[in-house]
């Protein structure tokens, strides 16, 4: 029975990392949706706006070829907003596939009864390709990514398109162009309100600089007129600093002045495009992979694997290889600010005795690999440190 209860499949607790499986194909729905009503509204009022007039030329007898245009007029826009449509139909209908694959990926979960199940350990799989395609994306592997995706064929469980324009956007930034993330924030401009997101705001200020750093100062005064100062409500202090701008050149070395000038001010607009774009499509901050490793890092972290004596893995200092993931190279730094594990029992070898250094070994083990180092009756090796001490300095612990 206990083994039963050990091996017993918790889908709830599984389904904490996959969030973003469903919320992302929902989020881009509401969005295409809202984008839909948007034009539906804008050629409703003018086509209403324009009936009325082509129907009065039409009643009077007045030009007919003007009346005629006016209709042709009429018709092209409603054709646009049919083709739009449809564009967004196709999208939608993509969506709510991917939906359906994702459902099922997850209603499989709830059909596998034990942990023990080979059904759980191929479902697991896919859980793993999925993280790593994420991770892909996130680093910037795009086609890598996409061959992965391909070849495990779960397409339509990640977020490709997704993360793909959130990089062409990033790298368009870090290459010093504001163009692609303005049309972006123009396509999202509503939600961004809503959020009270400040990034077009920094984005028209660093075309702004732009324009001061390289002379162009009437040019500059006018950009702030019309695109910074219609947004000063709530960026008072960001605003003056601005003006403060035209008083200083680019090499000044004058804070915050200099700040403002710095190339590094791309790299912090970049990473405030990606921190905003996983806002609002509710996506986490770090990669899926990171949140999974996280909490089976946490599982099995002691006091010991951030230590100076951690490992010959991860610390040159130390004599001993450690199996110990949280003491791999790869993984110590991932699993410093984690949690420690915690435990209700206490595993320790037999016949434990104390060092003078603090550290806890089982006395048989101890001198016996003592021996096999060459040390003589009556001393002892700390096997992570390499010290050596006298046997009549070790203590014997009592476990109470």
């Amino acid at each position: 029975m206990a083994e039963l209860t050990t091996t017993k499949l918790n889908a709830e607790n599984h389904l904490l990392l996959d969030q973003p499986l469903l919320r992302l194909p929902y989020e881009v729905s509401r969005k295409n949706f809202k984008t839909a009503q948007k034009l539906v509204e804008r050629e409703k009022e003018t086509i209403l706006t324009a009936l009325p007039t082509t129907a009065s030329m039409s009643n009077q007898g007045l030009d007919v070829n003007q009346t005629l245009a006016s209709l042709d007029t009429m018709i092209n826009r409603m054709q646009g907003l049919k083709r739009k449509l449809e564009g967004l139909h196709e999208e939608e209908k993509v969506l709510n596939q991917q939906s359906r694959k994702r459902i099922q990926h997850l209603q499989e979960l709830y059909e596998i009864p034990s942990l023990a199940d080979v059904k759980y350990e191929k479902w697991s799989r896919v859980r793993l390709d999925r993280l790593l395609v994420d991770y892909l994306l996130r680093s910037g592997y795009s086609e890598s990514a996409i061959a992965l995706a391909e070849e495990k064929g779960i397409n339509e469980l990640v977020d490709l398109d997704v993360f793909v324009q959130c990089y062409a956007v990033e790298q368009s930034l870090r290459r010093r162009s504001t163009a692609e993330c303005l049309a972006w924030c123009l396509e999202n401009r509503p939600a961004l309100k809503k959020m009270n997101n400040n990034l077009e705001f920094e984005l028209r200020l660093q075309q702004y600089i732009e324009l001061q750093r390289s002379g162009q100062t009437v040019e500059a005064r006018r950009h702030a007129q019309k695109y910074i100062m219609e947004k000063i409500e709530g960026r008072q202090p960001e605003a003056d600093r601005a003006a403060g701008i035209l008083a200083y050149s680019a090499n000044t070395r004058m804070d915050p002045y200099r700040t403002m000038f710095s190339q590094a001010r791309w790299d912090s607009l970049a990473n405030l495009f990606v921190k905003t774009h996983h806002e609002l499509f509710s996506l986490p901050p770090c990669p899926l992979l990171h949140i999974a490793l996280s909490a089976g890092l946490s599982a099995l972290k002691t006091p010991s694997c951030h230590s100076k004596h951690a490992s010959s893995t991860a610390n040159a200092s130390s004599s001993t290889t450690s199996v110990c993931p949280i003491c791999s190279t790869e993984l110590n730094e991932l699993a410093r600010n984690l949690p420690y594990a915690h435990h209700t029992k206490s595993h320790v070898e037999n016949d434990p005795i104390v060092l003078p250094n603090g550290r806890l070994y089982g006395r048989d083990r101890l001198l016996e690999m003592s021996a096999k180092v060459g040390l003589g009756e009556g001393w002892v090796k700390d096997p992570t440190t390499s010290e050596v001490f006298e046997s009549s300095k070790i203590s014997k612990v009592y476990i109470s």
